[in-house]
């Protein structure tokens, strides 16, 4: 027998259907298609300044139960509505998430909660979910976690995340100056704003690097730069970050940085300290900055679910809590509705002269 030097820690290496194969199976067309470039529209002339409207970007922090998430997504399409004038809402639909340590690490690698590690069905699941917000007329949100994914499933994204673990990493960075989406940086994990900053400056550039194309060959991705890239403020170690001085000292770093002056506030994280109920109260307090004549906040983003709090997943999944989070605690739903319809309440008549 032949001794070999790689490999020697892979158990299995199998093959997955292809991006061509899966957009083929589940392809975005008409209506569907137009309602994604023209929702990305928005964000583009909100992000240009174009449109003095807000977008939220709101939804569980990561999505478990399909059948849940549109049961939320009905639910927000009938609010997004009757704030439309003054905020434009987006679906957060997050399929992978980071874990410190290990756990469950999100609808994509393991949609059955069990550590079966089904990817190629969390491929198909995640997609049609996506389809189906956005046939309701919905635009999505995700965050981009691995720079596989975005070929399946960036179509139908109207707003990528790149979350505080990964903002320093080069490779979603360049992964980043290719995305079709807008693209939001967070903050660094201790709150720091030069990681943000730094790779603000370098997803508006070309890059190149490898990845896959539509039909799963590795290839050298070449890119054009995202021109609508800006900065997440999710607070830190250190604590929130959301108040007039933060927000101020971001300004001023973001100007020094010769990047986008547009600032996001995620509600959420370290932000609430950790805590979902306190978020409508950050949400006031951005309000109130907006009405004292802040003109950098251009959108925010909320961590809700149908029912509050959150859920460790248990042994036998039929004991799961319908429209609990299994991740990060979330707020309910008539919380989140009472918080928005407030936002858009002050702000309606404020905005337009911004």
């Amino acid at each position: 027998m032949s001794e070999v030097t790689d490999n020697l820690n892979i158990a299995s290496n199998d093959a997955l259907i292809t991006p061509e194969q899966l957009k083929a199976e589940l392809p975005l067309e008409g209506a569907a298609l137009q309602s994604v470039k023209s929702s990305r529209d928005t964000v583009f002339s909100i992000l240009d300044r174009k449109d003095p409207r807000l977008f939220i970007v709101v939804g569980p922090c990561s999505i478990h139960d399909t059948e849940a998430a549109i049961d939320y997504a009905n639910r927000l399409k009938v609010l997004a509505e009757k704030v439309q004038d003054t905020l434009y809402v987006v679906m957060r639909v997050y399929f992978e998430k980071p874990r410190t340590a290990i756990g469950w690490k999100g609808l994509i690698n393991d949609p059955h909660l069990d550590d079966s590690f089904k990817i190629e069905e969390g491929l198909r699941r995640g997609r049609k979910l996506l389809m189906d917000i956005v046939d309701l007329g919905l635009p999505t949100s995700s965050e981009a976690l691995d720079p596989i994914s975005p070929q399946y499933l960036q179509d139908l994204i109207v707003w990528s995340a790149i979350g505080a673990r990964t903002t320093e990493s080069q490779t979603h960075r360049e992964m980043s100056s290719g995305l079709s989406s807008a693209v939001g940086f967070k903050n660094g994990t201790d709150g720091g704003l030069i990681v943000a900053v730094n790779a603000m400056q370098s997803v508006s550039s070309p890059h190149r690097f490898l990845g896959i194309n539509s039909e799963g060959q590795v290839s050298v991705v070449t890119t054009k730069g995202n021109p609508y890239a800006h900065v997440v403020l999710r607070g830190g170690s250190n604590g929130p970050n959301f108040d007039t001085v933060h927000v101020a000292l971001c300004e001023k770093a973001l100007a020094e940085g010769g990047v986008s002056g547009n600032i996001m506030i995620d509600c959420s994280h370290a932000n609430s300290s950790k805590d979902a109920e306190v978020q409508p109260l950050v949400l006031k307090d951005i309000t109130h900055q907006i009405l004292e004549g802040n003109e950098s906040i251009i959108g925010v983003m909320l961590e809700s679910n149908i029912n509050a709090g959150n859920q460790s997943i248990p042994e036998d999944l039929s004991e799961l809590k319908y429209g609990v989070s299994v991740t990060d605690a979330c707020m309910d739903w008539e919380t989140t509705e009472q918080a928005i319809l407030d936002m858009a309440e002050k702000l309606r008549d404020v905005l337009p002269s911004r």
